[in-house]
């Protein structure tokens, strides 16, 4: 790699390619309109496995992306699982973290800032009793996510390190599924 091809990237983020995907959703709006797919069949008990499917952007199939990756999850034994694969739980914050992981890389590269490292520590609660249809006043999802950042920069104070997860906070859009209510459509196809 060039020197000059070097100092394009930051944290793994093509600054160029950044500023040429802002540019383009600038000029064409529509580009920002981005959808995954993702096939699911049940195996038995709580194990489930599912394939992603095509991802979309402004109404047509992105055909330059070729790779489908497979999922499982299952439950502990704890919780009526046999324990063969993640939760869907630990998939939620598996979805968090590598939303944080993008927002943090792209959103530190737009403002300069280069991570020497990044690690998120998290749990999530949840009370079973809505699950299991014992209290009606008791949701069946999250209760509360926590997420601890430990972030470095050889270049960046603590206060730009406090804005750059503000930040992240406010333009994760995983972070912003989970925190405020989506419209999930369920339909039985038979």
């Amino acid at each position: 790699m060039t020197t000059s091809a070097k100092s394009a990237e930051l944290n793994g983020v093509d600054r160029d390619a950044l500023t040429a995907t802002i540019d383009a959703v600038k000029a064409t709006p529509a580009l920002a309109k981005v959808s995954f797919s993702l096939g699911s069949a049940w195996l038995t008990g709580c194990r489930q496995r599912a394939v992603t499917g095509d991802v979309t952007q402004n109404g047509a199939v992105v055909t330059d992306r070729e790779a489908t990756y497979t999922f499982e999850s299952d439950e502990p034994a704890a919780l009526l699982g046999t324990d063969t694969a993640a939760s869907p739980g630990e998939y939620v914050l598996q979805a968090l973290a590598g939303c944080y992981a993008v927002t943090f890389a792209t959103n530190a590269a737009v403002r300069g800032i280069e991570l020497s490292s990044l690690a998120l520590d998290m749990e999530v609660d949840f009370d079973l009793q809505g699950f299991l249809n014992l209290d009606d006043s008791v949701r069946p999802g999250a209760q509360q996510i926590r997420v601890d950042v430990r972030v470095e920069s050889p270049n960046a104070s603590d206060e730009q390190l406090r804005e750059l997860t503000a930040a992240v906070q406010r333009r994760s859009p995983i972070r912003d599924t989970l925190a405020n209510p989506v419209d999930v459509v369920t339909t039985l196809v038979k």
